[in-house]
């Protein structure tokens, strides 16, 4: 459960690419890091296809896994890597994949893409890849987790507390990020692949932390924190 000072003990934060987590919620891990919490960024693609122009997928996915395990360690996070092509989740094995590991873990708290989101805004589709890791986290954390009979392996059944989604069109829950800026910006400025002024992460390096503190301004005011990251909070166990 999460502790009654608002920090949790074990997170899993589960996402399609390098650099997801941090730009969803990079914030809230560091600190939830920094009281304590054992933090696990579990990274389901390579980010092989990570680029506007044509690349050799091998070598940009090992520059990326590089940038996501420095950026993992900014924040206080370990990182696990499923290693599957960009496009190409083979949703069944991920499901087994996050059972496997809340059950070895044993989080409660989990944080995912929020899947029910597909157009952002009026301009922007949200990526296949976040949609179909945020439908295989409720699944598995949902419902298979704590059966027994669904992925049987050598850990015991286990049930955690709390999925938190990123990037909801119904967010419940605000994170106040305001400790946390820093390591957050810290944390993006290590995917340096991706801080073109084209890439997701919409800067070049310099503005990077007027973008951070910009957007974190703007999800923290609807909560009433100056800096916030905002989430769908869904209770599985009172």
């Amino acid at each position: 459960m999460v502790e009654s000072g608002g920090f949790p003990r074990c997170v899993l934060a589960v996402f399609a690419h390098p650099d997801d987590a941090e730009l969803a919620c990079g914030g809230a891990l560091a600190g939830w890091a920094a009281a304590g919490a054992s933090v696990t960024i579990v990274c389901v693609c390579r980010g092989d296809k990570g680029a506007a122009e044509r690349v050799e997928p091998g070598a940009l996915a090992a520059l990326r896994e590089a940038e996501g395990r420095a950026a993992a360690a900014q924040l206080g996070a370990e990182w696990h890597a499923l290693g599957m092509p960009d496009g190409e989740i083979a949703v069944d094995r991920l499901r087994a994949e996050v059972v496997a590991l809340v059950r070895r873990r044993r989080p409660d708290v989990v944080v995912a893409p929020d899947p029910t989101v597909v157009i952002v805004g009026s301009s922007h589709v949200n990526h296949r890849d976040h949609r179909e890791v945020g439908w295989a986290v409720l699944d598995a954390v949902g419902a298979e987790a704590a059966n027994p009979n669904y992925h049987p392996g050598d850990d015991p059944a286990f049930q955690a507390a709390e999925l938190w989604l990123c990037a909801s069109s119904s967010p419940d829950r605000w994170v106040d990020i305001g400790v946390a800026v820093d390591a957050k910006v810290a944390a993006l400025r290590c995917h340096a692949t991706q801080l073109g002024g084209g890439s997701e992460l919409g800067a070049a390096d310099p503005f990077l932390r007027e973008l951070v503190v910009g957007r974190a301004a703007a999800e923290g005011r609807a909560g009433g924190v100056r800096f916030g990251e905002a989430f769908r909070r869904i209770v599985l166990v009172d």
